[in-house]
C-alpha cells in the first residue's frame, strides 16, 4: 500500500464542484487535506444524524446548551478524543484541549494535535465549538 492509498481521496468538504474543460464535476481532496476534512466531518456530525451509521459522529453536540466552563471543556475534550479514535484510523491523536474563547463568550476553541501515521507528520487543527447562550 502506498502512502497516497493510505491517506485516501474523497469528495471535498464542504462539497464543491470544479470545471474541467467542457463539464463540471465534483471536486476531490486527497492526502493530508482529506484527513483534515474528515476530522471536520466527524466533529460536525451529530450522533444519530446518519441513518445507516447512527453511531457515527461526535458527542459534543449534546453539550450545546451547557455553560462555557471548565467542566464543559473537559467533556468536549473527552468526546472529541473518543470520536477521532473511533472514526479516523489514519491519525494518532496526540493531544486534545478545549478552552473558552476570550472574545466570543459562547465559543470553545478545541485544539487538536495529531500525527498522520504513515508519513509521521504532526498537524494541528483548531475547531470552534459554539454553545447556545443561556443568558437572557
Amino acid at each position: 500500500m502506498t502512502t497516497s492509498d493510505f491517506l485516501g481521496k474523497g469528495w471535498k468538504f464542504p462539497v464543491a464542484t470544479e470545471k474541467d474543460t467542457d463539464y463540471v464535476r465534483i471536486a476531490f481532496s486527497e492526502g493530508e487535506e482529506s484527513i483534515r476534512e474528515s476530522i471536520l466531518i466527524i466533529l460536525g456530525t451529530v450522533k444519530g444524524e446518519r441513518v445507516m451509521r447512527p453511531d457515527f459522529g461526535c458527542g459534543i453536540h449534546e453539550l450545546v446548551f451547557a455553560p462555557n466552563n471548565t467542566s464543559t471543556a473537559t467533556m468536549v475534550t473527552i468526546h472529541v478524543k473518543e470520536a477521532l479514535l473511533k472514526w479516523e484510523p489514519r491519525i494518532e491523536v496526540l493531544n486534545v484541549s478545549a478552552a473558552p474563547d476570550r472574545e466570543e463568550g459562547n465559543r470553545l476553541n478545541v485544539d487538536i494535535e495529531y500525527k498522520i501515521k504513515t508519513i509521521n507528520t504532526k498537524r494541528n487543527l483548531v475547531y470552534p465549538f459554539y454553545l447556545e447562550s443561556t443568558q437572557g
